[in-house]
């Protein structure tokens, strides 16, 4: 793990920003992709990186994973003859 920063959260207009270092080497007006997790921690990337993101997490997984198949999921039955234009 590289350096640690602090930042602070403020309200810029009706949204909340954060100030991110300049050492941290990101650009004005750089795309960012910004993933919240359940433990409340958050990761994010350049989006011109998100296919390097990705591609990262091939192999990731451990050799057990799925081993059993991913097991059927119940599916709702559907209506396929009502038209998907028609108001529900």
């Amino acid at each position: 793990m590289g350096e640690e920063y602090k930042a602070k959260i403020f309200k810029s207009g009706n949204s909340l920003a954060l100030r991110l270092p300049k050492a941290l080497g990101l650009q004005e007006g750089e795309e960012m992709t910004l993933v919240p997790h359940d433990d409340g921690s958050f990761s994010f990337w350049r989006q011109d990186r998100a296919r390097e993101v990705l591609m990262g997490l091939y192999g990731s997984m451990s050799a057990g994973f799925m081993a059993d198949g991913r097991d059927d999921t119940a599916q709702a039955e559907r209506d396929w003859s009502r038209d998907a234009t028609q108001a529900a």
